[in-house]
């Protein structure tokens, strides 16, 4: 039964079903006694299975085909209709040719298999920021892991229109070699094929809250952002909002739930989660920036995730969640991976499915990029903000990568312009997780580079115009680095926690209410301005991490000056002058 009488959204499904030819097409109304039955299902042939109710209540595990595991950057398209639009950081077809291509490998794909239609929003449903998209998938996985990360079924039907995003996924025969991920930013339509992993998949995830909602903002006047939303709490009981956006390997979840170090939780701080991944920002009725969360759930990596790294997220995945490809743990049916604590359980099942004793064996038992699809509603520090329709009000944009040297603690941008032309050039080294040489400097601008939709020059220009409508009321950007390391490569910031610290100085410069020191690349604190009660760092620690290296930043300058010849004369002129304007400070 349609849940929807949306002549555009049915007549667009009967097109898809013609081309897949599936048995059977069933409505996802978002109904618990619905969801159960498609567990139940799935449970049956083995899709997934069901863990210790007592231990785990309402969770589940699942394995994807072993050459299946993570998202597929060289498979991901963007089709536009002109080659320049995409840009350089893109993958690039025709959309005619594109469209022609899927169409064989989705004819017939969903013969003898059900076509699940999810109806589902990005956002609470009704508000402003919010928008709507239908997922069609041959996969129960997905539907099951979309109706914990978005919110699906009636409630959006109801109020879907003629604009709603379109999305396919069919599973086909999970082929690595016919496997695509595809945005048509010009017809608000991604197709994946091939794939049944959890980003390749899931659609309203990087897909659409970030691929195409990343158009959609150009086009709009707003931003989708890879970013976390935190809310800090001072012991006054005011919250301050910040967004804040890191390249993959920088502890971005651990940020998003942190929790705040023992004497700073007995004067009364607390630290809100917003979100721990997307962020959508608008300009509000009071003309400042303000960002709410797209998503509903959190889709973690679970490996290093344990009690003292992240409690927050670790409690988070205790009840009604997906693992995918973590250890199965036999004795008491529960899971385990890697990080999680010092006992590997001994009579187990790896993520491949295969017997694995974790007290003998040289493999690991989860795979690195193994994952846990869990309800934000479960985290224990969710934001009260979290289902506010307005979403909350941005004082702060924070950027960080991972420098062992150049990049100090925390600086802070001279004005709106040059804080995008330092979340331009952000980078990070290279750690043994990455496959090829170490300590090789990757830039990842905005951490968007795998996640923009369009010619990220022109993503660039979209920043600065931002900053031109929200004048004086735009948040102050700054950057951070927790990983400067001492000569033998050990981390000289404790971390985690402790860089609740950081984020006080940077709260109480956006309400001025504490000064700064000017240097060659920004305002940066006073070193006796950083609370470092029982942090473990001495001033003068301190001091040496808030250091900037001229030698390093000369070099620095000659590698922006490499990565923005890539944008060619589409860079815009005001980064260019900050380059010119960094490099004569320096000199």
């Amino acid at each position: 039964m349609a849940l929807t009488k949306n002549r555009a959204v049915l007549d667009w499904i009967d097109q898809m079903a013609a081309m897949t030819q599936p048995d059977q097409i069933i409505w996802i109304d978002g109904t618990e006694a619905q969801l159960e039955d498609l567990r139940a299902q799935a449970c049956a042939t083995g899709e997934i299975e069901k863990l210790n109710e007592e231990k785990l209540p309402g969770c589940y595990l699942h394995r994807t085909a072993v050459n299946d595991v993570a998202r597929v950057e060289d498979r991901t398209f963007i089709c536009c209709r002109k080659q320049e639009d995409a840009g350089p950081t893109n993958n690039w077809m025709n959309p005619q040719e594109m469209y022609a291509k899927l169409k064989k490998l989705y004819t017939g794909a969903m013969k003898g298999r059900t076509m699940y239609v999810i109806p589902y929003s990005m956002g609470v449903v009704g508000s402003p920021f919010a928008k709507y998209g239908i997922e069609l998938t041959d996969s129960i996985y997905v539907v099951l892991n979309m109706a914990i990360m978005t919110r699906v079924g009636q409630a959006v039907a109801d109020v879907i229109g003629d604009d709603f995003v379109k999305g396919l996924h069919a599973k086909a025969d999970i082929d690595p070699e016919n496997r695509y991920i595809v945005h048509f930013p010009e017809d608000n339509t991604i197709m994946s094929v091939n794939s049944g992993y959890g980003g390749n998949v899931l659609l309203g995830k990087k897909c659409f809250a970030l691929r195409i909602a990343s158009c959609l903002g150009r086009d709009e006047g707003w931003m989708a952002e890879h970013m976390l939303i935190l809310g800090v709490e001072n012991p006054q009981g005011e919250v301050r909002y910040l967004a804040a956006a890191f390249p993959s390997a920088c502890g971005k979840t651990n940020l998003a739930m942190l929790i705040p170090p023992e004497h700073y939780r007995k004067k009364g701080w607390k630290v809100w989660c917003v979100g721990d991944d997307i962020a959508w920002l608008r300009v509000g009725p009071d003309g400042r920036l303000w960002a709410m969360n797209p998503e509903y759930g959190f889709f973690g990596v679970a490996p290093g995730t344990n009690e003292k790294s992240n409690p927050n997220a670790l409690h988070t995945t205790q009840k009604g969640t997906i693992f995918t490809n973590v250890v199965h743990n036999l004795d008491d049916n529960t899971v385990w991976w890697e990080g999680l604590d010092k006992n590997p359980p001994e009579h187990a099942v790896d993520w491949k499915g295969n017997p694995w004793n974790g007290k003998t064996s040289t493999e690991k038992g989860a795979h690195p990029n193994s994952r846990f699809t869990a309800p934000a509603k479960n985290c224990p520090c969710i934001s009260p903000e979290f289902e506010n329709p307005a979403g909350v009000p941005i004082s702060a944009i924070v950027f960080g990568g991972r420098r062992a040297k150049t990049a100090p603690l925390v600086y802070q941008s001279r004005d709106w312009d040059h804080g995008v032309f330092v979340g331009s050039i952000m980078a990070s080294e290279t750690t043994a997780a990455a496959t090829g040489a170490v300590g090789v400097v990757r830039r990842d601008p905005m951490a968007m580079l795998p996640f923009c939709g369009y010619h990220m020059a022109d993503y660039w220009q979209h920043w600065l115009d931002m900053g031109k409508t929200l004048g004086d009321k735009a948040p102050k950007i700054f950057n951070v680095n927790w990983f400067r390391t001492d000569d033998e490569g050990h981390f000289i910031w404790p971390g985690f926690g402790d860089n609740l610290r950081v984020l006080e100085w940077i709260l109480k410069r956006c309400f001025n209410e504490t000064d700064a020191v000017e240097t060659a690349i920004g305002y940066e604190p006073n070193a006796e301005d950083i609370d470092l009660e029982d942090s473990g760092v001495d001033l003068d620690t301190l001091k040496g991490l808030l250091g900037v290296d001229t030698a390093l930043w000369k070099d620095e300058v000659a590698g922006i000056h490499t990565f923005y010849q890539k944008f060619g004369d589409k860079l815009p002129a005001k980064l260019a002058d900050e380059l010119a304007a960094l490099e004569g400070r320096l000199n």
